[in-house]
C-alpha cells in the first residue's frame, strides 16, 4: 500500500507557474517540477475544496492550469471535526484569520489521517515551531500529525 499525500495549494501552483525572476523561488519551481511527476505514482496523492478553491482563483489561465493539473485526485472531505479542529488551530497555533486555510489544511491532513502534507508554506505550514505545537496539540486531540515537509524532502534517493 502507497503512503499517502496531501498537496497544498502553493505546491501544484509552483509546479505550473512560470519561472520566476526570484532565485529561490525559482529552486522551487525546478524542485516541484522534477519531484511532481514521480511523487503522484509513488503516493496516492489527496487535495481538498479549500485546494481547488485557492487553486481556481487568480488569473484564468493560470488557475486552469493548476486546475487541469489537480484533475483526478480524491478530495478529502471538509467535515464538521475538520472545521472544529481547524478553528482550535486557530486559536492553538495563533494562525491568523488572514490564513484559515492554512488551519483547514492542516485539519484536513490530520483529520484524514494522511502520512505527509507537502507544502512551500513554511510561515503557517512547513514551520518548525507550528509543527511542535501541532504535535502537542494533536496528541491531545487524539489525531494523527501528518509530516510536514516541503517536496524537496520526499525526493527518491
Amino acid at each position: 500500500m502507497k503512503e499517502s499525500i496531501y498537496i497544498e495549494t502553493s505546491v501544484v501552483s509552483y509546479y505550473v507557474s512560470k519561472p520566476s525572476r526570484d532565485i529561490i523561488v525559482l529552486a522551487h519551481q525546478r524542485i516541484t517540477s522534477e519531484w511532481w511527476p514521480k511523487a503522484v505514482k509513488r503516493f496516492d496523492v489527496y487535495v481538498s475544496e479549500v485546494v481547488i478553491e485557492e487553486a481556481a482563483a487568480g488569473n484564468k489561465e493560470s488557475a486552469e492550469h493548476r486546475l487541469n493539473e489537480l484533475k483526478g485526485f480524491p478530495y478529502l472531505e471538509l467535515t464538521k471535526e475538520v472545521e472544529d479542529i481547524a478553528r482550535i488551530y486557530m486559536e492553538k497555533l495563533s494562525i491568523p484569520k488572514k490564513a484559515l486555510r492554512d488551519a483547514a489544511h492542516l485539519a484536513v491532513a490530520s483529520v484524514h489521517n494522511i502520512d505527509y502534507l507537502v507544502t512551500w508554506n513554511c510561515v503557517h505550514l512547513a514551520n518548525g515551531e507550528i509543527i511542535k505545537k501541532l504535535l502537542k496539540l494533536n496528541e491531545k486531540l487524539g489525531v494523527k500529525t501528518p509530516v510536514i515537509c516541503i517536496p524537496e524532502e520526499l525526493m527518491e534517493a
